[in-house]
């Protein structure tokens, strides 16, 4: 098995990269079915599995769902189909959060059937727990016809956090997902915002003046939450105005704002509105009147898409909803050929239009542009048909340094050929301590815990 028997250095090394290319297959797949087909499928073909699997917890956290295999079994029905958590090995790591490894499959106690693991030559076992915010949310298993060095949960685990990701993003887009789909089929009239105003204004007619379209939920609640407000006070005159790039809400009221608790929503308001793109102004007019403006942007839509990959699902959902506003749209697929927004230092290599998620730490070299969350729909979308047309995207180059001294990316290079600390400070002609100091810092750097780790960072983000 390639990467699996001897791991020196330079094999751990191919062994990431080839994680790497794994992780970069399901990215933006928001399917977690998906995810784990792909992850399994790509075990079995970079690695040489005999065959892998994954299971994902089910909704009462008692049981493990088997979502994917790949390999000698391809079904996901039988026995293994559904598995206690606590029971046999794959629910116990589940349960207890441990991976575990072992290299005499057959001589295992816990092992059902022997006869089957000596049968098909299985040696090598191993299981990792997918762990999301301290809970399991499934197990992912490799068997192996080879033996399995204790090295090989390290590559397991940067395939595990990255696939967990993946797969929190897509469960959590799928649980919003339903909860939409859920208010539409009971709503009849949510998409009809003028119909939602006018039963809010009550006495007071509501103008509806363009063409009707059908808004984000953030976009549509917010709406009827200011008309709510403003509808607490005699109102002379309301009015929502649909234009080609966006939608407002004009209301005039009789008398001022003086109720404490009005003023506090209406702050309330005025901060949503800045975070979706849009303003509320408040214009006092003379005879004690006030006349109040919702104003969101509403970029017409378009065939521009773009790959967008969070670490976190909050970052993922809050700039889906920007590229939204920019009148973009989030390819289902991973699309080596579209913009990739990311905060992901493993994905900087998958595409060579990367525009990258500001996280307070050194912007990869590969990056086209930088984005963080106060940015504009209007120069969010300048910065992607910037890196369409093959262009920087806002990126102030004098910014960036190295991430690594020159002699810690010499260190770095000698570890790429497996090279021992002893062996290092003898080629540098330096102590084996000094050696080692260099190492903790590049650990330091890359918030790595273990060297491993910090030589796939170094390799994917370009600093070797």
């Amino acid at each position: 098995m390639p990467g699996l028997v001897m791991v020196d250095g330079t094999r751990l090394l191919v062994d990431l990269q080839q994680v790497n290319s794994i992780a970069s297959s399901f990215a933006g797949c928001l399917d977690p079915v998906e995810i784990s087909r792909r992850v399994t499928d790509g075990l079995v073909e970079k690695f040489d599995c005999v065959f892998a699997r994954i299971w994902l917890m089910e909704p009462e956290r008692t049981m493990l769902k088997l979502a994917a295999s790949a390999g000698l079994y391809s079904r996901t029905d039988g026995f293994f189909a559904r598995v206690a958590v606590g029971a046999y090995k794959v629910g116990k790591i589940a349960q207890n959060q441990i991976p575990f490894l072992t290299d005499c499959l057959a001589a295992e106690s816990w092992v059902l059937d022997r006869e089957w693991a000596i049968a098909n030559g299985i040696k090598g076992f191993a299981g990792y727990p997918l762990i999301a915010n301290g809970e399991s949310i499934g197990v992912l298993a490799v068997f192996s016809q080879t033996e399995l060095v204790p090295e090989f949960l390290e590559v397991l685990q940067s395939l595990c956090t990255a696939t967990t990701i993946g797969l929190e993003a897509a469960l959590r887009y799928q649980s919003e997902k339903q909860v939409w789909q859920a208010q539409v089929a009971c709503s009849s009239d949510l998409i009809s915002l003028s119909e939602r105003l006018a039963k809010i204004f009550k006495t007071t007619p509501l103008m509806s003046i363009g063409t009707e379209r059908l808004l984000s939920l953030p976009v549509h609640n917010l709406f009827l939450r200011t008309a709510e407000v403003f509808s607490q006070f005699p109102c002379l005159h309301s009015r929502l105005i649909y234009q080609q790039d966006c939608l407002s809400l004009e209301v005039t009221i009789a008398g001022n704002l003086e109720n404490a608790i009005v003023s506090t929503a209406v702050s309330a308001i005025r901060l949503e509105a800045l975070c979706l793109g849009g303003t509320l102004e408040l214009q006092p007019h003379p005879q004690q009147m006030l006349r109040a403006m919702l104003m969101v942007t509403t970029i017409a839509s378009s065939d521009v898409r773009v790959n967008l990959r969070c670490r976190s699902s909050v970052l993922q959902m809050a700039f889906a909803h920007l590229i939204e506003l920019a009148g973009c749209s989030v390819a289902p697929i991973f699309d080596a050929d579209l913009p990739l927004l990311t905060d992901d230092r493993e994905l900087v290599t998958s595409t060579s239009k990367l525009l990258w998620i500001d996280a307070n730490g050194t912007v990869p070299f590969q990056a086209r542009g930088k984005l963080d969350l106060s940015i504009s729909p209007s120069k969010l979308r300048s910065a992607i048909e910037a890196v369409i047309r093959g262009e920087d995207g806002g990126i102030d180059r004098s910014e960036e340094s190295a991430q690594l001294s020159d002699r810690e990316r010499e260190i770095m290079q000698l570890l790429t050929k497996g090279l021992r600390d002893r062996d290092i400070a003898s080629q540098l002609i330096v102590s084996e301590s000094t050696v080692k100091f260099h190492i903790n810092n590049i650990l330091t750097k890359f918030k790595a815990k273990t060297r491993f780790q910090a030589l796939h960072l170094a390799i994917v983000n370009g600093s070797i």
